[in-house]
């Protein structure tokens, strides 16, 4: 049987799933923009000074290494459906049987004015560390003032990247910045602002109960129903016409597709990709679509969530469907399998629910750090990280508090 020749755009939790599955049945190429995938859930620790930017980053070519799989760092920019082929912006020419596309997602402002300009997002190293050298420059700033001058910091969407980072923000400034200097310390605030009426909308009422009466421990000012209209310098006007002072703004209020999607003509309906049930791009169904970019619905007839665990399944499921066609068999229909949902909020605080099973607290900590730790790619990078989360467990302090943004 001759093997078909796979092309993936995207080294993402999916793209890179697939890429694996399909070692040594097919010949694949995977794209991507970058040569290291970013593990994106621990993203927020580089940029609460918890872990080093090198440790949520892991080489492509090494993630592949004893596979047969090859590796093009590129972008698309056009596809040829006729001829069956994908150019990159290196002027490379790939052609292919099959196609799948895993681009990921990028920040959604939701037409909010000043996103682009006022906020930081969270999607990449890089704006990662450029909110840990904004926090710590505002502090450095703070230091030097003996009055009662205030430094706010702001994050916008109480989902679980929101949570994640203003609990984040709260443990930073509550140990090693209070270490540091006291004074500049006890005069930091730290937001959390959310439209909804609860933080973590997907959890169940009563472990989003929880979050907030954690991260208000923590010393977290939590604003539920609280819409915003602008983001302004050093402000963020809300729609009932008050504002919030904001120092720092950080946007976590959601994603969207990927927009090179569109640039690449590809059907889309609200920044996801057309798929079938099969997710077969519609019309095309040599082109298969998965991740953050698929528009996979559940049962209910909404979309599934852009999480890791969504990807990873459909890249699994596109593998074995591509193999099937290849032995003139039809495609399935792809069933998510919710394996359940967790947020971390600090130190012994996080919640986690499996279906008909919630908890939180200490052992909700654990399962999220042990989890975390599974999927993270790369042995130095699993020993690096625990290295790092000892450290800042059993001395309260993070030693990556760099300014390095403009080095």
């Amino acid at each position: 049987m001759k093997k078909p020749r796979v092309v993936i755009l995207g080294a993402g939790f999916g793209g890179l799933t697939a890429a694996k599955a399909l070692s040594g049945k097919a010949h694949v190429t995977l794209v991507d923009r970058h040569n290291f995938q970013t593990f994106l859930p621990l993203l927020y620790q580089v940029a609460t000074a918890g872990l080093a930017a090198d440790h949520v980053a892991y080489p492509i070519r090494g993630a592949l290494r004893k596979t047969d799989v090859a590796f093009r760092m590129g972008s698309p920019l056009s596809i040829d459906h006729k001829n069956k082929a994908v150019k990159l912006d290196s002027s490379e020419i790939l052609e292919f049987d099959h196609l799948i596309v895993a681009l990921g997602s990028a920040t959604a402002d939701f037409g909010v004015k000043g996103v682009q300009e006022h906020a930081l997002g969270m999607k990449s190293v890089s704006e990662a560390i450029t909110i840990r050298a904004e926090v710590m420059r505002r502090f450095e700033d703070l230091c030097r003032f003996e009055d009662e001058t205030v430094f706010s910091i702001s994050v916008v969407g109480g989902g679980p990247t929101g949570v994640e980072m203003a609990g984040a923000l709260a443990e930073l400034v509550r140990g090693p910045l209070r270490s540091d200097q006291e004074n500049a310390a006890a005069h930091i605030d730290i937001y959390l602002i959310e439209a909804g009426p609860r933080l973590l909308p997907s959890f169940s009422p009563r472990l989003s109960a929880r979050t907030q009466r954690d991260l208000e421990k923590l010393g977290v000012k939590v604003r539920c129903n609280t819409a915003v209209k602008e983001i302004k310098p050093r402000k963020i006007e809300l729609k009932d016409g008050t504002f919030i002072p904001s120092e720092v703004t950080i946007w976590a209020a959601g994603v969207q597709g990927e927009p090179l999607a569109k640039q690449l003509n590809m059907p889309v309906t609200s920044t996801r990709i057309d798929i079938e049930q099969t997710l077969q791009v519609q019309h095309y169904p040599h082109i298969w679509a998965i991740g953050d970019i698929a528009g996979a619905k559940s049962e209910n007839g909404r979309y599934l969530p852009m999480v890791a665990p969504v990807a990873m399944q459909q890249g699994r499921w596109v593998a074995r469907q591509i193999m099937a066609i290849t032995q003139g068999k039809q495609a399935g229909k792809f069933v998510y399998k919710d394996k359940g949902s967790m947020a971390t909020i600090g130190r012994h605080k996080a919640v986690v629910e499996v279906k008909n099973l919630q908890f939180a607290g200490a052992l909700a900590w654990s399962a999220w750090l042990t989890l975390h730790l599974f999927y993270l790619l790369g042995g130095r990078n699993k020993v690096l990280t625990v290295a790092d989360w000892m450290w800042n467990y059993l001395t309260f302090d993070r030693g990556n508090r760099h300014i390095m943004d403009s080095m």
